[in-house]
């Protein structure tokens, strides 16, 4: 098993800008994967960015499962840190992100006003892993096409400053991921969910996690999708992989039936999924 890692020179570079512009914004926007709010979340971040009020932005709550989303926004509200989810790809929910930062900045608001300033300016960066959406986050408040995406990680290379109303101004990142993943299972998932070059690891591997998770937590997506039993879900799963490059019409050629897997996943044609179960966190904590 090839061990899953990526900290390109641009991002140590994006580390060292956040830090250095840390002291020009108000609030951080720290945005995960609502599939993945717990292994999309840089372990560093923290440290990072100091005692900088914070709200935790669950962006692609479509492709997550609906049922999880509201249990994930309760744990990090329970963290005392404020959370929505959202879906910015389909602009659901984003004047929630100005009314939240609102409320967190709302002491300072009042100092200003106390001090004359009126309709003063929220400054905002964002921050996250790689292909988490920050940029769509953007392009949608901003309302034009003005920061750079991509359905692969790694599309914003430096900070730039956008506009979003008169309230409001956004600070956009390069995705900073960690320099070392201490846990494999991790690196797991942030590659199937797309947050990892492809070409940075085997695609057999995280095929052969993603059939141990949805045999376990949604067997029926994989029957339906791949028309395979329930004796095919019981096997073991290399097994299992061999069974549904058959099923594919793929002969023995593994490695295009894990892509092809791995494409299923990222693009929803397995259903809404959450891969971080609420659980996990609790036993971390």
């Amino acid at each position: 098993m090839r061990t899953i890692q990526w900290y390109p020179g641009h991002m140590a570079k994006a580390k060292k800008q956040v830090q250095t512009n840390l002291r020009l914004v108000d609030i951080i926007f720290e945005i995960v994967d609502a599939r993945v709010p717990l292994a999309s979340r840089n372990p560093v971040l923290d440290q990072i960015i100091q005692q900088k009020p914070r709200l935790v932005i669950l962006n692609k709550a479509d492709l997550a499962d609906p049922a999880v989303n509201q249990a994930w926004v309760q744990y990090f509200q329970q963290q005392q840190l404020p959370a929505i989810a959202i879906d910015s790809q389909h602009h659901q929910r984003l004047k929630v992100i100005e009314q939240q930062a609102q409320q967190i900045l709302a002491p300072k608001i009042a100092r200003q006003q106390a001090k004359g300033v009126k309709n003063s300016t929220i400054r905002a960066m964002c921050i996250g892993i790689p292909n988490v959406g920050k940029s769509t986050i953007l392009n949608r408040l901003v309302r034009k096409n003005v920061a750079q995406t991509g359905n692969h990680p790694g599309v914003t290379k430096k900070p730039q400053w956008l506009k979003a109303g008169k309230q409001l101004e956004l600070l956009d990142t390069p995705g900073i991921l960690w320099p070392k993943f201490e846990d494999q299972l991790v690196g797991k998932k942030l590659a199937l969910t797309g947050a990892i070059k492809d070409s940075l690891f085997y695609a057999d591997d995280v095929a052969l996690y993603a059939l141990d998770f949805f045999t376990q937590h949604y067997p029926n997506r994989l029957q339906e999708r791949y028309h395979l039993s329930a004796a095919d879900l019981a096997l073991a799963t290399p097994d299992l992989l061999m069974k549904l490059t058959t099923a594919l019409g793929m002969k023995e050629d593994y490695d295009r039936a894990s892509e092809r897997l791995l494409f299923d996943c990222r693009k929803g044609k397995l259903g809404r999924y959450t891969l971080d179960q609420i659980g996990e966190a609790k036993t971390d904590d």
